[in-house]
């Protein structure tokens, strides 16, 4: 832990270590004299709720801020899909077949990484949820490009360990959605969607929402593989209704390589500014 303290008083750290040398009676033993900070029951009591929001917002942010991750690549996609030596074992054969998208990941996550090495690697850092399928073949990719990346993994009830290739010391575990969300998209430069469930459906339409709203400033937003996404998705449909305006169509893009998107990013208009007002209202 960095100690940056510009003040002359004891510190927490060593309070808290010096409260496990105390003499043990009843009243020591009493769950009231446990320090507030180092208490565990006394934060996950409901009241807390909001000091442990706060807690999960500052904890990733200071980490990554000592780190020098200074943007992001967001890498959204499915953790079902396996890498193409293990689609035999796939479970539907459309799974089998969006295997590919794994290598795709996989390369475009070292190609960015590659060009974030130049500049010294702290810009254009990929970030994954830190999980299997999608999520590690962008963390793969980086490590092949002998780089760093995030993984921003959540608490599931089946939920297994943070796939291998996540960077120790950038693997955060979350217990609230909506901070893990935030975190995706506090430093996004890009947003990279691979074919997904709902998990990515929700983090795809979030984003697209913000940026919508004019909430968050546009940023390269590239949907891999037109057919998947045009046959979940009737995107016509919804600007026809007038649920969408028509210019709500340009703020993504599909792709199907990584040289594709690579060269949509590089291309890319308007990034960085926001809307002012939504088309269509």
């Amino acid at each position: 832990m960095k100690d940056d303290r510009r003040h002359p008083f004891r510190d927490s750290q060593q309070d808290r270590e010096a409260a496990t040398h105390i003499p043990d009676t009843p009243q020591t033993r009493a769950p009231s004299y446990a320090l507030a900070f180092a208490d565990q029951d006394f934060l996950l009591r409901e009241e807390l709720r909001p000091v442990r929001l706060q807690l999960e917002l500052l904890k990733p942010e200071l980490m990554m801020n000592e780190a020098g991750i200074n943007s992001t690549v967001v890498l959204f996609g499915g953790a079902r899909i396996p890498e193409p030596a293990q689609k035999h074992k796939a479970k539907t054969t459309t799974l089998a077949g969006l295997s590919a998208y794994y290598d795709e990941a996989r390369t475009f996550a070292r190609l960015v990484t590659e060009r974030s090495l130049k500049d010294g690697g702290t810009d254009n850092v990929i970030v994954t949820g830190g999980g299997p399928g999608v999520m590690e073949a962008g963390n793969r990719g980086a490590l092949d490009a002998g780089g760093r990346s995030i993984g921003l993994n959540i608490v599931l009830p089946h939920e297994q360990a943070p796939n291998a290739y996540v960077t120790p010391e950038l693997c955060f575990n979350f217990h609230y959605f909506a901070i893990r969300k935030m975190h995706f998209l506090m430093r996004a430069s890009a947003v990279c969607v691979f074919p997904g469930g709902f998990g990515t459906l929700d983090e795809t339409f979030e984003a697209l929402t913000l940026i919508q709203t004019g909430r968050m400033g546009r940023v390269p937003f590239l949907l891999f593989g037109r057919a998947f996404w045009e046959k979940i998705i009737n995107w016509d449909a919804l600007a026809e209704a007038g649920t969408i305006s028509a210019d709500d169509l340009d703020l993504f893009r599909f792709v199907e390589t990584a040289a594709e998107a690579l060269e949509a990013m590089d291309s890319w208009e308007g990034t960085g500014t926001k809307r002012s007002a939504i088309p269509g209202r």
